[in-house]
């Protein structure tokens, strides 16, 4: 039984001296029993002991997950800091804590932070016992968030400030210097011994992607900091917290948090702790992940055996909706509305700095209207990838795809494609108009044919009778389709130079738009991108289509619009005979999807059945289809823009895979010159910082 429990008391720091002894003893007989030795007597048996076993940490389960979250390499290792110790165990004229400079949550210009009386900081960080504020602003907001009265705030939870407040102005004068020293907001360990503050480490704190930018750009405003330093001082990847909605559904509620939880807290949504504090292993864990927190709950009763947890009179079971606040600590009953983020202000500002510094544009992955406003509104440059086949599986368009695949002739083909044209034409608009002014780089048709048709059979009789086939007809037809390897097979151009009439409606659906754009006051800029060449010859034959289309089109309408015809660089080949393609080839976007796939001989579908073996067993550090292999993919990317470019020196170059908005992955484009990345809508910022940056560095 634990020596806590026979005393019946909750904290360590109710022991008495009688109690650590008998707590030693049983310590002792566990090591004994656990390890087959003795505890050494020996100081420097038990210090190298300790220093080891921080060695030794680094290969943990939990050591591991944190730096494959961080991408931290497994070679760097850690170290060790031996220093002589104080106790904030002392008594009650003794305590220990941590101290921000700054609000990790908001980035507000307010020092705070906890502390623990009679207590090592071990206690404070843990969250077994929930702390106490520094300051009194901050006891009293904490105060009220709990439904303490002054007076018991004053008589339990009394302030730093005013239960030592010599020391608590010396821990406040020193954070300032610390900060005006370090230029960054600092989170500082301390520790007073016998009324004797003493401070343990400093360092540039984890924040809350709000609070990133915050802090930045007030350092910025106050000339601690210039332009440069401010961008450098943010974390791509970290923005997008401020792109989502305020509130998230809780799926991690505990009574406390400890390292083991890293896993769990991974995955969750939220984090809602009954013990601890904004500096307990929870909030701190929970900032650097860009997870909203809420620690220290003390109202809430956590049954993990029930899979409940109970709030003011009522009980929530798993699966229930609650909200949380990680900025104020609120919780709400049920799911609240959200409203969409503020990008003007701070984050506004962070923006407009990185157009002032970035060479490489940033354009938007978008095959919808919809999805080009929301780019647009993220501070997009331009589509760098509109998948057109996107477009076809919505509403009743998918009938007349299938209709065109399962036609007999061209002529077949012919009619189901014309019922198409006018639905691609009013997409290719919508698209157009969000980006006025702006480059689209359109896409044409890239899967194989199979991925159109019905492989069931109730949806196959479905198909036959609306065709006026037979069941077996369609049957038979699916089945030719099939293929052994369709990545491969046959999609993309080899599509276009099997059934032309495909990239002839397409074309012409592209032009049909962009001059009905033009006739309403829209800057139209056109892209026509064909996909999977390997060979100048398979490029030609299309661009051939598609400027005989274009011209049949023009001299229809007795206008014209200026367009590009371009390529995808996805096949290893067409990497390896660049100079060639760009004979023809007005501009390259590289598809590293396809690129990393076809040069690892990775299948994209299949390979996370082992990418994460390889990852656990140092076969490869990082998956390539999340960022961009640099050593083997990136010298086919390299090489293809050299090459293309000595061939056509004016040729636009860009990335258009997932790639595109991955912060390493934009910063070596942008050191090889590319015109422009392109990414989903909600990666735009991340990348034109990371684009920014790269310009800074470089």
């Amino acid at each position: 039984m634990l020596v806590k429990e026979e005393k019946g008391v909750k904290f360590d720091n109710e022991l008495d001296v009688e109690d650590l002894k008998e707590l030693v003893k049983r310590f002792k007989a566990a090591v004994k029993e656990y390890t087959g030795k003795d505890f050494p007597e020996s100081a420097w048996e038990q210090l190298w002991g300790g220093i080891c076993a921080v060695f030794d940490s680094w290969m943990n389960e939990r050591a591991i997950i944190y730096r494959r979250m961080n991408q931290i390499p497994e070679e760097w290792g850690t170290a060790v800091n031996v220093q002589a110790m104080v106790y904030g165990n002392m008594g009650n004229n003794s305590a220990t804590g941590v101290a921000f400079s700054r609000d990790a949550a908001t980035g507000e210009n307010i020092f705070n932070g906890e502390y623990l009386i009679n207590a090592q900081g071990e206690d404070v960080v843990a969250g077994v016992r929930t702390p106490q504020q520094i300051t009194v602003e901050g006891s009293r907001r904490w105060a009220k968030l709990q439904g303490i009265s002054e007076d018991e705030r004053r008589e339990k939870y009394p302030s730093l400030e005013e239960s030592m407040p010599v020391c608590a102005a010396e821990l406040i004068a020193i954070a300032k210097r610390l900060e005006d020293y370090y230029k960054d907001m600092q989170d500082m360990e301390f520790t007073i011994q016998d009324g004797k503050l003493w401070m343990l480490q400093t360092r540039n704190g984890k924040r809350t992607g709000a609070a990133m930018v915050k802090i930045a750009m007030d350092l910025l405003r106050a000339g601690e900091i210039d332009e440069k330093t401010a961008l450098l001082r943010i974390e791509p990847q970290k923005l997008d917290e401020l792109l989502h909605p305020v509130f998230d559904k809780d799926a991690l509620k505990r009574i406390e948090t400890s390292p083991e939880d890293l896993r769990g807290m991974a995955v969750a949504q939220g984090i809602l702790t009954m013990r601890g504090g904004m500096t307990s292993h929870a909030a701190v864990v929970a900032r650097g992940m860009g997870k909203c927190c809420v620690s220290g709950a003390g109202e809430i009763v956590v049954d993990y055996k029930a899979k409940t947890v109970e709030m003011n009179g009522k009980v929530y079971k798993e699966g229930d909706w609650i909200s949380l606040n990680g900025s104020t600590g609120d919780v709400y009953d049920g799911q609240v509305p959200t409203t969409e983020p503020e990008l003007d202000g701070d984050f506004g500002a962070i923006m407009n700095l990185s157009d002032k510094f970035a060479k490489t544009l940033v354009r938007t992955n978008a095959d919808s209207p919809r999805d080009a406003k929301q780019a647009r509104r993220f501070g997009a440059q331009g589509i760098g990838l509109c998948r057109t086949e996107h477009m076809f599986f919505e509403g009743d368009r998918i009938k007349s795809v299938r209709e065109m695949i399962l036609a007999s002739d061209e002529e077949g083909r012919r009619t189901a494609l014309a019922k198409l044209l006018p639905m691609q034409r009013g997409d290719f608009e919508g698209i157009f108009e969000a980006m006025d002014g702006y480059g689209v780089t359109v896409r044409l048709l890239d899967p194989p044919l199979h991925e159109f048709v019905p492989h069931q059979t109730a949806t196959q009789k479905e198909l036959a009778a609306e065709m006026g086939l037979t069941l077996e007809e369609v049957k038979a037809k699916v089945d030719s389709l099939e293929e052994f390897n369709p990545m491969l097979g046959h999609r993309g151009c080899r599509l276009g130079i099997t059934y032309p009439e495909i990239t002839e409606m397409q074309t012409r659906a592209i032009i049909e738009a962009a001059l009905a754009c033009k006739a309403r006051g829209i800057k139209v800029l056109p892209e026509i991108m064909v996909p999977l060449v390997g060979s100048l010859k398979e490029l030609q034959n299309q661009a051939d289509v598609i400027n005989t289309t274009a011209a049949k089109v023009f001299e229809e309408k007795g206008d014209s619009v200026i367009y590009k015809v371009g390529t995808m660089i996805e096949v290893p080949r067409a990497a390896l005979t660049a100079n060639e393609i760009a004979e023809v080839a007005e501009f390259f976007s590289f598809g590293t999807n396809d690129l990393t796939q076809m040069t690892f001989g990775f299948s994209r579908d299949d390979a996370p059945k082992f990418l994460k073996f390889y990852k656990e067993h140092g076969i490869i550090k990082v998956d390539p289809f999340e960022v961009l292999d640099q050593t083997g993919v990136g010298q086919l990317v390299e090489m293809g823009v050299k090459k293309g470019r000595a061939t056509r020196p004016d040729l636009k170059v860009g990335i258009c895979g997932e790639h595109g908005g991955e912060p390493s992955s934009v910063k070596f484009c942008a050191n090889l010159g590319m015109n422009y990345v392109s990414c989903s809508p909600f990666r735009v910022p991340i990348a034109r910082v990371a684009a920014a940056q790269a310009a800074i560095e470089d």
